[in-house]
């Protein structure tokens, strides 16, 4: 059907909610808006579906939340009853319509009589991971958008082992969800009859206490904690977020007491007043923790996105001023500590390993080899490092000791299958106080790494496909870097060229190996140099990403070719 065609459809409805018809009514006559919304369904995949909120069947609203719901439960309906009655754990984030999205999505899987668990106020993502494996239920949903800005929602689905859904899973829903094409004719349960019924739970204090209780076997030096803890200064902002529901009370119990959050962003406000992108990986998010360190002296600023399962953080400098890290220096500089620490105790198991994305630094693997430890790459998405730890715990072949990629994300331990700022801002808080008894900062140990491993330096960059036809933009980027191959960056020639879609490795003489990770697209250049560039699209977002990692003997030899390959990428995206 066509645009025009979809919107005749919903101006017809009835029945339709008020709300839905007063914002349908302030589209009439603007057709672009309309096309937006109206051209196609919201594209629903493992990550679940995320998008901008409004009327539609391309945008986030309650009928699109229902029809997504409607998918998880036809696929719960294809289950064992057992496995179906364990039910599905619901948490949500502090956006416009979140707790309306929550409730509603319980209503509809009341509706085929399965069992929900709803959190009674706003909790991060990795509080919903754990939920879901400490009451044992058949799978998650997570109302957040994360970082995007204050226009999106989103729906995240997660598998009974807590990590997001795995593909073929994910495929049989994705089905489900395009099958139940009608939105406006999804059942929904009332809410007051579930709850009578037994089939819609309210939670909160009943997983925070257990969750926080493991949170604790984050620490690792509880002597260091006692002597520095008490008195380092940190500051801490969960930018309008869920952080502010479970953060302080982490850090209380790990026995950090001299820290004060941000008070204007310790507000739960959908509106994000404060910052243009609720965003850690961006330096403006930090422009009021910065402010509020330099009025108090904090050592160390951290901040996590509204569902906070990101991190990032910044250390003050010997002249006041404040170093941003990036989430490549952060993942390092957790892992040397882990490791460092659990060598130190003679708790670092000779089956260790350790997970990242492909698009992650290679100062890790640096780091990890020099004490004996794998290094295992996976796909971008955490849900590949979950799939790691369930066959680490299934075949006991190998102990996961710690996760990561470069967008902030981190997983400490695995009583959480997805990355979890709340467990990352514990030890970074602590691997600050190892640092500062020493006389040092963060910043200093970065430097430290740098001189002992090298200097490595990594960029990502984008550009950007908006509107009905991004999509096909973006599938046409990634067929030219295909079909018109580039022959070398920047004059650096190329040893080898992985191409994760048809799973094949080639080398500059042609020679061929394969790929040992799912299909996906994405391609990633070997250099000569040791530099690698990856490319692929995004799947939350209407971008192609590009990721430069590169190393030299010094950090401004580093840069500099960071910089020659950046300006080599814009220059060839600018010629096809």
């Amino acid at each position: 059907m066509s645009w025009q065609e979809n919107y005749a459809v919903w101006q017809k409805q009835p029945t339709m909610l008020p709300d839905v018809r007063r914002e349908l009514d302030a589209m009439a006559g603007d057709d672009q808006a309309l096309e937006a919304a109206f051209s196609g369904p919201m594209s629903f995949g493992t990550a679940g579906m995320r998008g901008v909120m409004g009327p539609g069947i391309g945008q986030m609203n309650v009928y699109t939340v229902r029809q997504a719901t409607e998918g998880v439960a036809r696929y719960l309906d294809t289950l064992d009853d057992a496995t179906k009655q364990r039910g599905v754990a619901i948490s949500f984030d502090s956006r416009y319509h979140s707790t309306e999205f929550a409730h509603e999505a319980a209503r509809v899987l009341g509706a085929h009589q399965i069992p929900s668990f709803v959190f009674d106020d706003l909790r991060p993502t990795p509080e919903l991971s754990f939920a879901v494996r400490h009451l044992h239920t058949a799978m998650g949903i997570m109302i957040t958008a994360s970082h995007n800005p204050k226009q999106y929602n989103g729906y995240k689905i997660y598998g009974p082992d807590g990590g997001q859904m795995p593909p073929k899973a994910s495929d049989m829903i994705t089905k489900f969800v395009r099958s139940a094409n009608d939105v406006f004719a999804i059942q929904v349960a009332d809410e007051q009859a579930l709850r009578q019924a037994k089939l819609m739970h309210i939670i909160g204090e009943d997983v925070d206490q257990p969750y926080l209780q493991n949170v604790t076997s984050v620490t690792i030096n509880h002597d260091l904690i006692n002597k520095v803890g008490k008195t380092m200064k940190l500051i801490y902002t969960p930018l309008h977020g869920t952080g502010k529901v479970i953060g302080e009370r982490a850090l209380r119990k790990a026995g950090f007491e001299n820290f004060t959050m941000v008070p204007q962003q310790a507000i739960a406000d959908p509106e994000f007043p404060t910052v243009a992108f609720p965003n850690p990986e961006f330096p403006e998010a930090f422009d009021m923790a910065i402010a509020l360190g330099k009025q108090e002296g904090a050592d160390l600023l951290v901040a996590t996105d509204p569902d906070a399962d990101r991190l990032g953080a910044a250390v003050r400098q010997p002249n006041g001023e404040y170093q941003l890290l990036t989430g490549n220096q952060i993942a390092s500089i957790l892992l040397a500590y882990i490791l460092k620490a659990r060598k130190a105790a003679g708790d670092l198991p000779a089956d260790g390993r350790v997970v990242k994305s492909i698009v992650s630094t290679e100062l890790a693997t640096k780091i990890a080899a020099a004490y004996g430890v794998e290094m295992k790459n996976v796909l971008t998405g955490f849900k590949f490092i979950a799939e790691q730890i369930h066959q680490y715990e299934t075949n006991h072949d190998h102990t996961f000791l710690f996760g990561f990629e470069e967008s902030y994300g981190y997983l400490i331990k695995p009583f959480v299958r997805d990355k979890d700022a709340i467990q990352s801002t514990v030890l970074l808080a602590e691997v600050a106080a190892d640092y500062k008894q020493r006389g040092m900062t963060l910043y200093d140990g970065i430097e430290e790494l740098y001189a002992t491993y090298g200097y490595y330096a990594e960029k990502t960059t984008f550009e950007e496909f908006q509107g009905v036809n991004g999509s096909a933009q973006r599938a046409k980027l990634m067929n030219e870097f295909r079909e018109n191959a580039p022959h070398d960056f920047a004059g650096t020639g190329i040893d080898a060229v992985e191409d994760f879609q048809t799973s094949v490795k080639t080398a500059a003489d042609g020679t061929t190996t394969a790929i040992d990770l799912p299909q996906s697209n994405v391609l990633k250049y070997w250099l000569h140099d040791g530099t690698w560039i990856c490319i692929r699209p995004s799947g939350t977002e209407p971008k192609v990403k590009f990721y430069i990692g590169t190393s030299d003997q010094t950090a401004d030899a580093a840069n500099q070719r960071l910089s020659k390959y950046e300006q080599a990428l814009k220059d060839y995206v600018a010629s096809i």
